[in-house]
């Protein structure tokens, strides 16, 4: 039989065109692979800011960017002062004068000051844990407005400080005061800001311990915190004040929080990992990646899905991304220093972490 060659050249076409498709998806996977690896470390530069008239550590908590202003605002707690960094020329700003006082940590007696910073409507919030107030600060000029009361129990102090703006309030965390009984302090303190310069203190929910770390959906009007010695997450309702979710997250060291509001994925940080939770699914625990031991405050950028996240022990800064299944995909893994820990997220891949032990704020910057 007659060879059929005109089919056996168009098989021949068809397995050389198949044999370049192949060799362009391999091309392709090879190609997403390497983009998609962790970055090196050696592309991000760390710089040290010193904070004024820190000689040596300063209790650093929680702080915050503003990103209306170009603004970090940096409670330096025992030096009685809150500094403010601006972004493009890294210069410090103090504003001075803010009562400190004594607290008990670890079996240790310690001055603190000012502790917490949340940023509002053209105004900062911080939290005093020297003398247990909640005071205002023109977000523009650095004014220093009134101060009230952190509640109107006795032997309570603020812990965190955050600006809800689906009510117009602030929600604080709360700790007792040296010598103080803790049960008055196992609540969420809540003030009317809708005169953003003239707190009053509105409403207190009670919680089953002492409340650590926080993030707001305010799309949804919803709170978060984690209860402490229950080792679970909750949602609050912030219209009802009412607990609408308990979630467990697998740890009893759990810390700050971060959240992605869109695909409403809850970060939890929870001594040397973060997991992922579907908090619009009944908060099944997604994904958990590992930090290193040491993690407090955790920050994310909804815009470029990345996960912050800074070990103090480890000394390692981890960057991560998050897929739309809530799971992690490891972008970086940066070196700090010992103790640096807590991180806010800043203008686009600019980073701050706290540096508690040299009195400094450590500046990641992507080169």
């Amino acid at each position: 039989m007659k060879p059929k060659t005109g089919n056996n050249a168009n098989g021949l076409r068809l397995l050389t065109r198949g044999a370049v498709y192949v060799a362009m998806v391999a091309f392709f996977l090879v190609g997403r692979a390497f983009t998609q690896s962790p970055t090196p470390a050696s592309d991000y530069e760390l710089k040290r800011i010193n904070l004024p008239g820190a000689t040596g550590a300063v209790a650093l908590d929680y702080f915050a960017h503003d990103g209306a202003t170009g603004k970090l605002w940096v409670p330096a707690s025992n030096t009685g002062s809150v500094d403010v960094i601006d972004e493009k020329t890294d210069a410090v700003s103090q504003i001075t004068g803010f009562p400190t006082g004594e607290i008990e940590r670890r079996g240790k007696k310690i001055t603190v000051g000012p502790t917490a910073a949340s940023i509002g409507n053209g105004v900062v919030y911080i939290g005093n844990r020297g003398n247990a107030t909640l005071c205002v600060i023109d977000a523009k000029t650095f004014t220093r407005g009134e101060c009230v009361p952190a509640s109107p129990d006795r032997g309570v102090t603020p812990d965190g400080v955050l600006y809800v703006a689906a009510t117009r309030e602030v929600w604080i965390t709360t700790r007792p005061t040296l010598g103080a009984d803790p049960a008055a302090a196992k609540s969420l303190q809540v003030f009317d800001a809708s005169n953003p310069r003239r707190l009053k203190w509105k409403s207190k929910i009670p919680l089953d311990d002492l409340a650590e770390g926080y993030a707001v959906d305010n799309d949804r009007g919803l709170f978060y915190t984690n209860i402490e010695d229950a080792g679970v997450t909750v949602a609050v309702d912030v219209r009802s004040r009412d607990i609408v979710a308990k979630w467990n997250p697998g740890s009893a060291d759990l810390q700050g929080l971060a959240l992605d509001p869109a695909r409403r994925f809850l970060f939890v940080a929870c001594g040397d990992h973060v997991v992922s939770i579907d908090a619009g699914h009944g908060g099944k625990v997604l994904d958990s990646i590992a930090t290193g031991p040491g993690l407090d405050n955790i920050d994310y950028s909804p815009d470029a899905k990345l996960l912050y996240a800074a070990a103090s022990q480890a000394a390692t800064l981890i960057i991560a991304e998050v897929g739309d299944d809530g799971k992690f995909h490891l972008k970086a893994t940066v070196p700090t220093v010992k103790g640096a820990r807590g991180v806010v997220a800043g203008k686009g891949e600019t980073l701050y972490l706290i540096d508690p032990s040299e009195g400094r704020i450590l500046k990641l910057i992507r080169k």
